[in-house]
């Protein structure tokens, strides 16, 4: 069995399928998936998944790229709220981009930090967006004593180092996708390193979708070949990985059983 740590199965590139997208999961063997809402739109439906699907939880916060749309006080203590619901396992997703230039970097950090606080306050993980702002990243998560509540660095795409850094900060680290590219040197040499009790997997569907889908709407259900890659680089069978991964997912979010 699987956990899909990180899915937007609320994406209109699955309202023709919905359904039958999750259905798939279920027998490709994925036990549980955390739906993320990430902004106004997004979070409303997150939660209408987490309810309708007794294995769909949901983390809910504001997106860096949406940071500047975010009315700070107000949409904070939305977040504070929903979070008091069972399904709601972690803040997110969170974090800095600094490729999109659709929010300054000044209101990214703000929305950042206090989202961090915010976490702190409630005892809630976090699952982080980073997209090259790994020195801003990891500065910020240190600054704000991030390593009280932990999380998740999702779809990690830094190097080792920057890796090490977030370990030593309480969070697991998170492969996608891009990891089953051929020419991903970097992912697998860094998924090699990480310590098999702070490694997860994930599917981001519909983006970022895992060989040999490369290129085409990803789902949850391919999270089984993102758990194939893991286990060939760190050379142990599926079921390990199925094994660890689901262990290490229910230890940093608290999925139940």
């Amino acid at each position: 069995m699987l956990i899909d740590t990180h899915a937007h199965l609320d994406s209109p590139k699955f309202d023709s399928d919905r359904e039958e997208t999750i259905a798939r999961a279920r027998q490709a063997g994925i036990e549980a998936i955390v739906n993320i809402g990430f902004n106004r739109d997004t979070i409303p439906t997150t939660m209408e998944l987490a309810e309708r699907y007794p294995f769909i939880y949901a983390a809910v916060g504001w997106h860096p790229t949406d940071a500047i749309d975010m009315k700070l006080e107000e949409d904070l203590a939305w977040i504070e709220r929903l979070c008091a619901h069972p399904k709601v396992v972690a803040i997110g997703e969170i974090g800095l981009d600094y490729y999109w230039d659709t929010s300054p970097k000044d209101v990214q950090q703000t929305v950042f930090r206090e989202q961090i606080r915010l976490a702190k306050r409630l005892k809630k993980p976090i699952v982080i967006h980073n997209r090259d702002a790994h020195e801003d990243v990891v500065r910020l998560l240190r600054e704000e004593g991030a390593a009280e509540v932990g999380g998740i660095m999702h779809c990690f795409s830094g190097s080792w180092e920057i890796a090490r850094q977030c370990l030593d900060l309480n969070f697991y680290i998170s492969f996608g996708g891009p990891v089953t590219f051929k020419n991903a040197r970097v992912p697998k040499e860094v998924l090699a390193k990480v310590p098999n009790d702070r490694l997860l997997i994930e599917t981001d569907a519909p983006y970022l979708a895992p060989h040999p889908h490369r290129g085409k709407r990803n789902e949850s259900a391919f999270v089984t070949l993102v758990a194939e890659a893991a286990a060939e680089i760190k050379g142990i069978s599926v079921d390990e990985i199925g094994k660890i991964t689901t262990q290490n997912s229910r230890d940093c979010l608290g999925v139940p059983r």
